[in-house]
């Protein structure tokens, strides 16, 4: 177990961990595939932004998460020597 939280965090390390998700693309694109139909081009801007502005939140909120994790586990390492 020790070695899948080692590789988790590693994967964490990544400095473009949504990038690297092909899960997450794919739903990005296709909320964007669907936004392009939206024929009010100020209600399409206005929904697109208010998403990337959910996602950046989101993303804020799991990095602190992540680095909080970090800093447990680097303090629990410490403690364990």
């Amino acid at each position: 177990m020790k070695s899948c939280n080692n590789k988790n965090m590693e994967n964490l390390k990544k400095e473009n961990w949504k990038a690297n998700s092909q899960k997450y693309l794919k739903e990005l694109q296709a909320f964007l595939d669907k936004a392009e139909n939206i024929e009010n081009e100020e209600l399409r801007k206005d929904i697109i932004f208010q998403m990337l502005k959910c996602d950046n939140e989101l993303t804020l909120l799991a990095e602190s998460i992540f680095n909080k994790y970090k800093k447990e586990k680097s303090l629990k390492e410490c403690e364990d020597d």
